[in-house]
């Protein structure tokens, strides 16, 4: 069911609001939200598919919902195992960011709960699976300085801190990871730049795990260029909705690759995972031979042949799936 919504932040581009019947307008963007050229949109309302935190049965991984900011309604879900309690030293912790084009989804939504407790099955880790608000309600960077609320929401309980048990008595604050599919990955990558600028005592973050993410460059790439003009042009204007103060796809959040302090990522290990066949996958490449020429990390590609952005969350049953999974999990217990 669609419902229509007047988003504040699209004004900057559109100028005075008709009220008009949306179904009466005419649509000038249509890429997980339509948006018409009075300013107002029609939203997907995804609640319908969200799936309530539980005791899963097939895989023993526990999960429950925590609150992390009532006055922004910040949030988030928590996932671990049974035997992380009795883990002598604590296990990894796992921050997640979900994808969703900046404008979907939640920690809830039944693709990413289902994939962030495979996850935790076979890693045996600690998972906090942030629920950020959405553009374009709320434009970046709101979604970035919620997400960075979340991550000292968990530094807070290093140490002994904190008032969540699940971090408090399971954790190895010192095995910290991010990680995010697409705007999820954008948003991983822009966490670890801030942690290389504002340290968090008594955590390391030793590693970042980007799938898929939503890059652009400067110019389009060969991948890019491969799709359908409507699809390429839905992916370089989503940038622009999502973060109108932005400058563009010379803006580092979105194009790291012209970042000049792209060497401060505050992490020395990261892992890029790409499909062949997705239109972003030049950008992922070239990010991850940036971060090795100018950063000096240690960066592994793991490329799923024959297949499209966001399969795994699609076809989580898939032999490509699981090999994606197994290759995370091998990075995170490094």
């Amino acid at each position: 069911m669609f419902r229509p919504l007047l988003i504040s932040c699209l004004l900057i581009s559109f100028g005075g609001i008709a009220w008009s019947h949306p179904e009466e307008l005419e649509v000038f963007f249509q890429f997980f939200f339509k948006v018409y050229k009075n300013g107002t949109i029609e939203k997907l309302d995804g609640s319908g598919h969200d799936v309530p935190a539980s005791l899963d049965s097939d895989t023993g991984v526990q999960s429950k919902d925590i609150v992390i900011s009532p006055e922004t309604n910040v949030s988030a879900r928590l996932y671990a195992t049974k035997d992380a309690a009795s883990s002598k030293g604590g296990v990894p912790l796992l921050v997640y960011f979900h994808g969703g084009g900046f404008s979907t989804g939640t920690a809830a939504y039944y693709a990413f709960h289902r994939f962030v407790n495979s996850v935790v099955a076979k890693g045996k880790v600690v998972a906090v699976s942030v629920s950020y608000r959405l553009a374009p309600e709320h434009c970046l960077p709101i979604g970035y300085d919620d997400s960075w609320a979340a991550v000292k929401w968990v530094a807070s309980h290093a140490g002994g801190g904190g008032n969540e048990p699940w971090l408090k008595e399971r954790v190895d604050f010192n095995r910290v990871y991010f990680l995010g599919e697409s705007a999820g990955a954008n948003i991983a990558h822009n966490m670890a730049m801030r942690f290389g600028s504002e340290k968090l005592d008594g955590v390391e973050l030793k590693g970042i795990v980007l799938i898929h993410p939503y890059f652009l460059l400067k110019e389009p790439t060969a991948s890019l260029l491969a799709v359908n003009e409507e699809m390429r042009s839905n992916i370089t204007k989503l940038w622009s909705y999502v973060c109108p103060s932005s400058t563009g796809s010379s803006d580092p959040r979105v194009n790291p690759v012209a970042d000049p302090d792209l060497g401060k990522l505050g992490c020395k290990r990261v892992l890029v995972c790409l499909a062949e066949r997705d239109p972003l996958v030049d950008a992922g490449k070239e990010y991850a031979e940036a971060l090795r020429g100018r950063g000096g990390k240690d960066v592994e590609i793991f490329v799923s042949i024959g297949k499209t952005h966001v399969f795994h969350l699609r076809e989580q049953d898939s032999k490509e799936a699981s090999d994606l999974i197994d290759r995370v999990v091998s990075f995170l217990n490094f």
